[in-house]
């Protein structure tokens, strides 16, 4: 368990990580806004779009073998981006870093779905949620202060570096302590429902998270407008292939599973409004109020800290209160939202990170509340057999809703901030996330009251 988890935390780490140091890669590369946006979502999309591909490989070469084949490639893609001379080939560098973290994760789930089962496996992927979480918010903490301590000189290379030493002992661990397990019948990669798939999540990504700074082009337009023809082709291909008895790359009869479809219905809104949330935080706080890359990390403390708490209680929380904890979850983050805009609102000049400081807490424990138990629920009833498949269905709907939420809410506070001021702009982003957690509650009460 620690050698995978090391193993999740590390990629998970690695997209938001990068968030405070892109002002200094800005200045000491000379990215541009175009090109430092591609820095951050080369490897959102990379990793996104692939997820689903590495699941059905490890299922096929066996998780453990493609689980030290992911964390090798991305120590050797971190010292790329660590070393890189210039913007392109820091670009280049993260996509492949990110096309490295989905041959990863889902062999991380994978593992722990088809080597444990019944209370143990709750317990594990309760443990997994919450490592997810805590990466999250560490990633911006961290990153802060590795750019601040310039470590040997290194300035934001060191956020990159550091996963080197910790990738490559991931790789001796999983060979000595990782078992190994595959699907009993393996089948093939299927190669329509893939590229499908990778064209799905593009069209809907790529102008979403590039089209602001490129200043929306007509090919912006066209590939979101081809997003809906590239979903629709997807899900007739892959009901098609299972109908002919083929295995296809998300099979629909998986997405039957009631737990697996509600939880992914919640998952969605969830990371979307925690992926925004952060990267929103992040620019508001340096560039709204101008603080260091240090002073903004730290005043995520607090978010981190009510995330632990929440996610340290959650199991015990669960087995008596079963999915009402979700609920209470997204009741908690609510409040912590609401709390946050009004101090925003009350007094944009004076708003610091110590007044921000309660609110935060609040959005932190409720989103551990929710974010533990959820992979649990997701996860519960899939087949050992399927473990690959349906963790990297799981992992695909996590990053990319990450992903989204960087792209909606974050192009929306830097398009209406100068016009609004950060103030009123922050307000109107944590008011949207606000709705995702009225969905959210109201998807929990959908769910049974006894989570496996």
């Amino acid at each position: 368990m620690v050698t995978v988890l090391l193993g999740a935390f590390l990629p998970m780490l690695d997209f938001f990580i990068v968030n405070v140091a892109l002002p200094t890669i800005d200045k000491d590369l000379a990215a541009g806004p175009a090109v430092l946006e591609l820095v951050a979502a080369g490897y959102g999309i990379a990793f996104a779009v692939l997820l689903v591909l590495g699941g059905r490989l490890g299922d096929i070469f066996g998780r453990r073998r493609l689980f030290v084949v992911g964390a090798a490639t991305f120590a050797l893609t971190s010292l790329a981006c660590g070393l890189a001379p210039d913007a392109w080939s820091l670009v280049a560098a993260r996509a492949a870093q990110g096309a490295s973290a989905a041959l990863l994760i889902p062999q991380v789930l994978g593992t722990i779905t088809a080597a444990t089962d019944g209370a143990r496996r709750g317990r594990a992927l309760s443990v997994y949620g919450a490592v997810g979480g805590i990466s999250v918010v560490i990633g911006q903490v961290l990153g802060g202060m590795l750019v601040a301590a310039d470590v040997f000189g290194t300035g934001w290379r060191s956020v990159f570096l550091l996963n080197v030493p910790f990738a490559l002992l991931a790789v001796v661990l999983a060979v000595r302590y990782v078992p190994e397990s595959r699907a009993t019948q393996a089948a093939a990669v299927d190669v329509p429902g893939t590229a499908l798939l990778t064209a799905t999540l593009l069209s809907l990504l790529v102008p979403l998270m590039e089209g602001r700074a490129a200043g929306w082009p007509l090919w912006s337009w066209v590939l979101l407008a081809l997003f809906p023809v590239f979903a629709t082709a997807f899900a007739l291909v892959e009901r098609r292939a299972e109908q002919r008895g083929a295995v296809p790359l998300v099979p629909p009869t998986l997405l039957r599973i009631p737990e697996m479809r509600r939880g992914l219905g919640i998952a969605v809104p969830y990371f979307a409004g925690f992926g925004g949330f952060m990267f929103v935080i992040a620019v508001a706080l340096q560039q709204g109020l101008q603080l260091g890359v240090v002073a903004a990390g730290w005043a995520l403390v607090p978010m981190a800290v009510g995330y632990f708490t929440a996610s340290l209680s959650g199991p015990r929380l669960i087995g008596r209160w079963g999915s009402r904890v979700l609920s209470a979850g997204a009741v908690i983050q609510a409040v912590g939202l609401t709390t946050i805009a009004l101090t925003v609102l009350a007094d944009a000049d004076h708003f610091s990170p110590l007044r921000m400081a309660p609110g935060v807490a609040l959005a932190g424990i409720g989103q551990g509340l929710i974010g533990t138990p959820l992979f649990r629920v997701v996860l519960s009833k899939v087949p050992a057999a399927r473990a690959g498949v349906g963790s990297g269905v799981l992992a695909t709907s996590q990053q990319s809703s990450l992903a989204l939420g960087v792209a909606t809410l974050g192009t929306l506070y830097l398009s209406l901030s100068p016009s609004l001021g950060m103030g009123r702009a922050l307000a109107l982003c944590l008011g949207i996330q606000l709705l995702g957690s009225f969905t959210v509650l109201y998807l929990t009460t959908r769910l049974p009251r006894s989570i496996g």
